[in-house]
């Protein structure tokens, strides 16, 4: 077997670095809610993969499910119909509103959202787009430029037509009322009043998430995304809800928009759709897919309708209903809340709780009452928790402590969920001992 050493000389010498680092650790296998090191160690599994794992790693399913089907029927032209792809499509469409119905299975989150944004131009006839100023929908030419937490320097001109909405963070917005609460309605609308001023006339659609990760575990007031479908409307713009992370599940409802009674125009899925394999998903309506198609709609790839990952999402759907997932992650986060609160309660560097279900975050500031960000303290501490057993991952933005999101498999065990907050209390208390 290749040396540590060796392998990290081989990684620096052929790979090419797509982020700031890598772990500092050789993963070999997973398996549940762990990661398995080089040295056999078990790590602890707070991000699910990439945000992606909701029935955690190599479950027996999924395991099945991709072995019958590489034997049997795994790829094809893309042009070809086989009978999981169409079977996935009827099956997601019943777990969704009536106004969802027609499905374009895809295999990764950016594509998807390319994918949104050409059905959203094509059917309005306008290209205009507006997202958050701390969202995150993909590293592709269309998704990247509606991305603007990072990405963003050094490459040249975007997408022309991308616009942003200040992002709805109670925590840290200017926008105050007279008794200090926060004030998202006159937010919203100044907002989008700066929209109205820049548009050329071609707004064709808003892209959001409903709680956004990237940018921080930034998650929606009650009525803003009422209030926002209907600014759309009167415009004449598309409502593209981006739910990569909060779908399926994740935050304690079969979708995020659930819990505010809003449908989307144009849904997109992927990671949680996929449970750690490549599989996503756009969804629309009637009209709308009529009216693109009649147009010449085109997004023609390689991999669209593959049959193999119609199998993957069509048993993540079946395992998530057989095993009652969703209430799962319900009742566990109500757990983690409760946890992460007192963890609020008693360190003064811990500023803000937020969230829901199983992707919950908390922001380290220098202190409560200045919110001044503490960004090498999340690093000490990310690293304290590693060292310790359990892997979570911090986001860090300009003007913004560091933001840990947890958000575990949602077949994590409950005495695990402890376990893994047990330790990022223990790693914080312990770098805060060091520095004081």
């Amino acid at each position: 077997m290749q040396s540590t050493d060796a392998f990290w000389h081989d990684a620096e010498r052929h790979l090419i670095r797509y982020s700031s680092s890598f772990t500092p650790r050789i993963i070999e296998r997973a398996e549940g809610s762990y990661v398995y090191d080089s040295d056999g160690t078990a790590i602890l599994d707070f991000t699910s993969g990439q945000m992606s794992a909701v029935l955690g790693h190599s479950h027996p399913d999924i395991v099945r499910a991709v072995s019958e089907a590489v034997g049997s029927l795994d790829h094809l032209f893309s042009g070809m119909l086989s009978r999981p792809v169409v079977t996935f499509a009827r099956r997601l469409s019943d777990t969704l509103p009536a106004n969802l119905t027609k499905t374009m299975l895809l295999t990764t989150g950016a594509e998807a959202n390319e994918a949104a944004l050409k059905i959203a131009k094509l059917y309005t006839g306008r290209h205009e787009v507006v997202s958050f100023d701390r969202s995150w929908h993909g590293m592709t030419s269309g998704a990247a430029a509606a991305t603007f937490s990072a990405g963003r320097r050094g490459y040249g001109p975007v997408v022309p037509g991308n616009f942003v909405l200040p992002t709805p963070n109670a925590y840290r917005s200017p926008f105050r009322r007279a008794d200090g609460s926060y004030d998202w309605e006159s937010e919203l609308a100044y907002g989008f009043a700066s929209v109205d001023a820049q548009s050329t006339g071609a707004l064709a659609a808003v892209i959001i998430e409903p709680i956004l990760s990237s940018g921080g575990i930034i998650e929606l007031p009650l009525g803003y995304l009422a209030r926002l479908k209907e600014l759309c409307e009167a415009r004449g713009m598309l409502l593209i809800l981006d739910e990569a992370q909060t779908g399926l599940g994740r935050t304690g409802t079969m979708y995020a928009f659930e819990r505010d009674g809003v449908a989307p125009d144009i849904l997109t899925l992927s990671k949680t759709l996929g449970a750690g394999l490549p599989v996503a998903a756009v969804v629309t309506g009637d009209e709308i897919e009529r009216a693109c198609a009649e147009r010449g709609f085109l997004f023609y790839t390689t991999h669209v309708s593959d049959p193999l990952a119609a199998v993957v999402a069509g048993t993540v759907l079946d395992v998530i209903e057989r095993d009652g997932l969703v209430q799962r992650a319900a009742v566990l986060g109500g757990q983690l809340a409760e946890r992460l609160t007192a963890m609020k309660e008693r360190f003064e560097v811990v500023g803000d709780v937020r969230g829901r279900g199983l992707m919950q975050g908390i922001e380290l500031v220098v202190d409560k009452e200045s919110k001044a960000p503490a960004d090498a303290l999340g690093s000490a501490v990310t690293t304290a928790c590693l060292e310790r057993g359990l892997h979570m991952n911090i986001v860090q933005l300009p003007g913004m402590g560091g933001i840990f999101r947890v958000a575990p498999p949602l077949t994590i065990s409950e005495s695990e969920l402890h376990t893994g907050v047990d330790i990022l209390e223990d790693a914080l208390a312990a770098v805060l001992a060091q520095r004081s």
